[in-house]
């Protein structure tokens, strides 16, 4: 099979901006996941989603044939750059991850533990002070920088500045407001091109150390690219500033319309590890993780061609009513809950789960634990495209 010259007609099978509200949103997943599952759209320049499980997962193990290095995302950063390990295909893209997992270890996370649980701690006392709060753009923006602050080893000073940049550039990003964009990522590549000048003058130990890590790692025998550590280093600064802020959003606002759950989690928090998987599986932030196909391919007798870009909509894959039953329902204890693929599959699954996994414990511990209750109140913000969930919500907390 080869690729068609000219244009095709395919038809438009749904608008991703019709709505950012989240329930609507899986109303429309759900949808498609019956009526068309590998849908189109017409919108960011036009892109297919996968929307059903088994789609989504044979793509992100297929990544030899669904490949990283042309679209990662939909929509995409407005200047087209492409920085590793996200944006690059293996081989290439396997010695920067490799750098990066090195200082993931469990053992580094336990010791990192303490040290964030008192961030948490620091960030949450200004809302409880006030008796109430924007848990997601409060809270749920500024942990995740101490979190990235501790992880990189940045002076401690750059976190609230990394807190209000990232959310910035976050902002434009979702916009394609393509100067502020630029404005904000070259001030977090100002602090990784830093961080790289230190560590080459005054290396650390490897495993503590991703900016040393990637210095030190080799690729059939030669240094990295420095510009390109330096790219991973940009791209570490704000993946983990995203997602976050969606996740405990999501998370507080279900806790409040269930405040049965909430008392639960608060008397048994032995349980919250258990509680936080199904709250991924539940609230995945991601509906616009990209790949693009080598060769043309079938999927469901849709045909998709090289350069078309292919979401892997894991935010629809997670409530699929063939894998997960009774999918739009919070169930605690959840047969097969390590199925759910809120961190992704293959090579490109996010590296960063174990530390993202322990920032979410430690919020929803701290958050139940110095509270007797909490309740939203208002109006809640959902995520644009690429992201799902709520990106503003106000708590009121009683303590």
């Amino acid at each position: 099979m080869t690729a068609t010259a000219e244009p095709r007609e395919i038809p438009e099978d749904f608008d991703p901006g019709s709505s950012d509200h989240p329930d609507e949103v899986h109303a429309i997943y759900r949808d498609l996941r019956q009526r068309c599952p590998v849908a189109h759209s017409d919108s960011y320049g036009g892109f297919w989603a996968l929307t059903k499980y088994d789609d989504v997962k044979e793509a992100a193990l297929f990544d030899s044939r669904f490949i990283s290095s042309v679209r990662a995302v939909v929509p995409s950063d407005p200047r087209g750059l492409r920085r590793p390990p996200l944006n690059f295909d293996a081989p290439h893209h396997t010695p920067f991850r490799k750098a990066l997992d090195a200082t993931l270890s469990r053992a580094r996370l336990a010791r990192l533990e303490p040290t964030l649980r008192g961030h948490a701690v620091a960030e949450l006392k200004p809302l409880f002070e006030r008796g109430a709060g924007d848990i997601a753009q409060e809270f749920g923006a500024k942990f995740p920088a101490w979190v990235t602050t501790e992880w990189l080893n940045l002076d401690p000073e750059l976190a609230p500045v990394l807190a209000r940049t990232a959310a910035r550039w976050v902002q434009a990003w979702r916009r394609q407001d393509r100067d502020v964009v630029n404005e904000m990522s070259q001030r977090m590549y100002e602090m990784a091109r830093a961080l790289v000048a230190d560590r080459k003058a005054a290396p650390r130990p490897v495993e503590e150390d991703p900016a040393s890590s990637l210095l030190a790692e080799r690729f059939e025998g030669n240094p990295l690219d420095e510009e390109q550590v330096v790219g991973a280093l940009r791209q570490s600064l704000v993946v983990g500033m995203v997602a976050p802020p969606i996740v405990i959003g999501s998370i507080a606002v279900h806790l409040s319309d269930d405040q049965a759950l909430q008392q639960h989690l608060r008397e048994q928090p032995e349980l919250i590890p258990e509680a936080l998987e199904e709250f991924l599986r539940l609230y995945s932030p991601y509906r616009g993780f990209a790949r693009t196909v080598t060769e043309p391919t079938r999927i469901r007798n849709r045909e998709i061609l090289p350069a078309e870009p292919v979401t892997l909509a894991y935010a629809s894959a997670n409530r699929d009513a063939d894998v997960f039953d009774d999918p739009d329902v919070f169930v605690l204890d959840r047969p097969n809950i390590a199925e759910h693929m809120a961190f992704g599959r293959g090579r490109h699954r996010c590296p960063g789960a174990p530390m993202a996994r322990l920032m979410l414990r430690i919020a929803l511990e701290e958050l139940l634990a110095r509270t007797r209750s909490f309740t939203a109140v208002g109006s809640r913000e959902g995520a644009r495209m690429p992201e799902l969930g709520i990106v503003s919500a106000r708590l009121e907390f009683e303590l």
